[in-house]
C-alpha cells in the first residue's frame, strides 16, 4: 500500500522507481493514446460529453519526442546495389534541422522542469530500415541477406551510425527518461530473423546507439516488439536492452511470467496484459489481471498495461472495469 505520509511521487519519478527496482508510490500507467472514434463510440455508450479519462483514471503523462527516423527526402527507391548507398548517406544526415521539432530549443527548455516520462524512439528496426513496406521489397529483401549479407551489413550500420548521432544531438540537450528501438520483426509464431541472422546484421548495428544512450546515462533502454520475438529476447537482452515492451503479439508465446523466469529481473517488462480480453467481458478480464498482474507486481521493475492500443470495438464498460480492476490489483 502507498504510504499516506509520502507526498505523491511525479509521473517521472514513478518510472524511475519502478524501473530501478525500487518503491514508487503507486504502479505507473500509460496510457498509448485513444483515437476520436473511441471516445465518440465510448459517449453513445454513456461516457459524458466533457468526461476527462486522466481524472477517471490514474494515468501517467508520456511524451513522445518527434524525431525523424525516415530519409530525407524520402526514397523513391531502396537499395539494392552499393551503388545506391551514397544517396541513403546523404538523405540520413542526422545533422538536418528538419530531423527535430522547429521550436526545439524552447521544447528543450521546459523539458527542463518537466515532471512526465520523456521517450526517445531511436530506431524503427531492421525492415522499415530495409525500405520493406510490401511483400515485393521484403522478398528483395530475404534475398539481399543470402545473396549480398555485406550489402545488407552496410546499410545497417549506416542506420545505426545516424542513429548514433542523432541520439547524441537529443540526449546533449535534454535528459531522457527511457529510449525505445521498434521491431516489427515478424508474426505471432515467431520472427523473420533467426537470431543469429538478428544478432550478426540488427544488433551489432545498434552498438553504436547503445554507446551514445550508455555514455549519457540512459538508464532504462526499451525493446517494443510487435512479434513473438521470444527466442531472440536473450541476444537482446545481451546487447545492452534491459526493457520489454511486447504489442499485439500473442500473450501465450510471450508470457511476461516465463520471461521473468528465464531472463530475470535484468529486464524490465511494460505491458503483458491481453487486449483481446477486454472483448470477452468482466469476468475474463478479472481472470487475466488476477493471473498475472500480482506476481510481477510483487518482483518489480513492471508496468502492467494491455498489449495493445485499445479501438473502437472495445465497449467502455469493459474498459472501464479493466481500469478499476487493475488500479484494485496494484492497491491504489
Amino acid at each position: 500500500m502507498p504510504d499516506p505520509r509520502r507526498p505523491p511521487m511525479t509521473a517521472r519519478q514513478r518510472f524511475a522507481e519502478t524501473m530501478r527496482y525500487g518503491r514508487p508510490d503507486r504502479v505507473p500507467y500509460f496510457e498509448e493514446g485513444l483515437r476520436d472514434d473511441v471516445l465518440d463510440r465510448w459517449r453513445e455508450q454513456g461516457l459524458p460529453p466533457d468526461a476527462d479519462l486522466a481524472e477517471m483514471f490514474h494515468t501517467d503523462r508520456r511524451e513522445q519526442i518527434p524525431v525523424d527516423l525516415e530519409p530525407r527526402p524520402r526514397l523513391e527507391a531502396w537499395p539494392t546495389s552499393r551503388r545506391d548507398l551514397a544517396t541513403l548517406r546523404q538523405r540520413l544526415d542526422p545533422d538536418d534541422p528538419g530531423r527535430l521539432p522547429d521550436d526545439w530549443p524552447q521544447r528543450v527548455e521546459a523539458w527542463r522542469t518537466r515532471d512526465h516520462v520523456l521517450q526517445l524512439p531511436c530506431h524503427r528496426g531492421f525492415f522499415l530500415s530495409m525500405g520493406v513496406r510490401d511483400w515485393a521489397r521484403f522478398a528483395e529483401v530475404i534475398y539481399l541477406l543470402e545473396d549480398d549479407p555485406a550489402l545488407v551489413m552496410e546499410i545497417m550500420e549506416i542506420h545505426g551510425d545516424f542513429g548514433a548521432r542523432l541520439a547524441e544531438r537529443v540526449v546533449r540537450d535534454v535528459e531522457i527518461d527511457f529510449a525505445s528501438f521498434s521491431e516489427p520483426i515478424g508474426g505471432s509464431d515467431r520472427p523473420l530473423l533467426s537470431p543469429r541472422t538478428y544478432e550478426q546484421f540488427v544488433l551489432r548495428s545498434y552498438r553504436p546507439i547503445l554507446d551514445v544512450l550508455r555514455r549519457h546515462g540512459v538508464e532504462t533502454i526499451c525493446f517494443i516488439t510487435y512479434a513473438n520475438a521470444r527466442v531472440l529476447l536473450p541476444s537482446v537482452l545481451e546487447a545492452g536492452f534491459n526493457c520489454l515492451w511486447a504489442c499485439e503479439v500473442e500473450t501465450q508465446a510471450m508470457d511476461y511470467r516465463a520471461i521473468r523466469r528465464q531472463l530475470g529481473r535484468d529486464l524490465r517488462l511494460i505491458g503483458g496484459i491481453d487486449l483481446d480480453v477486454l472483448l470477452r467481458g468482466e469476468a475474463a478480464i478479472r481472470r487475466e489481471i488476477e493471473t498475472k498482474v500480482p506476481a510481477l507486481l510483487a518482483q518489480g521493475g513492471y508496468v502492467p498495461l494491455a498489449d495493445g492500443r485499445v479501438r473502437a470495438n472495445v465497449p467502455f464498460a469493459s474498459y472501464t472495469a479493466y481500469r478499476r480492476l487493475l488500479e484494485r490489483v496494484t492497491r491504489l
